[in-house]
């Protein structure tokens, strides 16, 4: 860990926080006019899960390798703003696919916030939520969080989830006081002191040290909810209704895409400068090795993107237990399990 977030302790604040809000450059999309095979390509709207930071490289890689126009894809790649923004750009028809946070899209389903998408495939089979702070604020445990400041947006997973960690991590939230943010700030809102902590995924660790020049503290939300996935590819039921083969195959070419920027981080991460000028690929690569120690675990073998209903229904479960939702529901009825990849 050490190394890795030296690799990027020299980096700008402004280059570490960009978020680029235009589509993805850099391919010329007349080249992908034609497939391999001569036949026209269908034209895809993705949308990032947040930004476009490393962690989302990914979807550039199976661009620009081809991995999607060997599909049969026309692939545009835009920056999604968080899973509330991304179910809703999807449901509402502005784009195909995106990935969200799963817990997040149990708790817009289960409280009655969002309907009509499913999700097809996981991204990171362990939540990378979690909340970090740095040396020197006292906060070593859970326990630590209480009397403290926190900030994140209102809308962010990490933060509705928080009632949920506290409850089990032995923490008195109401002795926790949230402030709000904005995503792109947050981290120099740390920096400044303002705060004693943030919403931030654990592969962010990298860039806050390098914002705030100290050790970041992390407290991952997977310590103490295990069960909790953490990314997953989503489309419209619709969509999965009467285009499956059409999922199926986007589905495969992005996880090909996921596979390769994994074991080849920086040049996942020059791809995806190439594309996002504002991107520091030091930040980028390193939010990659960090994230791959959560794409696989034992549930999912080597295959990457399964989705176990067993592992769904105790994350629902625990949710329920928390009185964290207000209504009953199954896995079947926010994952289409027919057409997620298998162990």
């Amino acid at each position: 860990m050490r190394r890795l977030t030296r690799t990027v302790a020299a980096a700008a604040l402004a280059t570490a926080l960009a978020l680029v809000s235009g589509c993805s450059g850099g391919s010329d999309k007349s080249d992908d006019a034609k497939g391999p095979n001569g036949a026209a390509l269908e034209k895809v709207t993705y949308l990032t899960s947040f930004g476009n930071f490393g962690r989302d490289s990914y979807a550039w890689v199976a661009k620009e390798k081809g991995f999607f126009s060997d599909a049969g894809f026309d692939v545009e790649i835009k920056p999604g703003q968080g899973t509330g923004a991304v179910i809703q750009t999807i449901t509402g028809g502005q784009a195909d696919f995106g990935p969200i946070d799963l817990t997040g899209g149990l708790l817009q389903f289960g409280n009655g916030q969002a309907k009509d998408f499913v999700a097809v495939a996981a991204i990171q089979q362990r939540t990378m939520a979690a909340i970090v702070s740095v040396e020197g604020k006292n906060i070593a445990t859970p326990k630590d969080l209480e009397g403290k400041k926190l900030a994140d947006a209102p809308a962010s997973v990490v933060r509705n989830l928080f009632p949920t960690y506290a409850k089990l991590a032995g923490i008195d939230a109401s002795k926790v006081t949230w402030v709000n943010g904005e995503p792109a700030t947050l981290m120099g809102t740390l920096a400044s002191g303002a705060v004693d902590g943030i919403g931030q995924f654990v592969v962010g660790q990298p860039t806050v040290e390098a914002v705030t020049k100290k050790k970041p503290v992390v407290l991952p939300y997977s310590n103490v909810m295990q069960d909790l996935y953490g990314n997953a590819l989503i489309t419209s039921t619709k969509m999965a209704k009467e285009k499956p083969d059409t999922v199926k195959r986007f589905t495969a070419a992005l996880l090909k895409g996921l596979e390769y920027a994994l074991a080849h981080p920086q040049e996942a991460a020059d791809m995806l400068k190439k594309n996002v000028d504002a991107t520091n690929p030091a930040a980028a690569a390193a939010e990659l090795q960090l994230m791959a120690a959560y794409v696989r675990s034992s549930n999912s073998g080597t295959a990457l993107g399964t989705l176990d209903s067993g592992r769904v229904a105790k994350s629902i479960a625990l949710l329920q237990g928390a009185g964290a939702l207000k209504q009953n529901f199954t896995p079947d009825q926010i994952i289409d399990f027919d057409l997620a990849p298998k162990a």
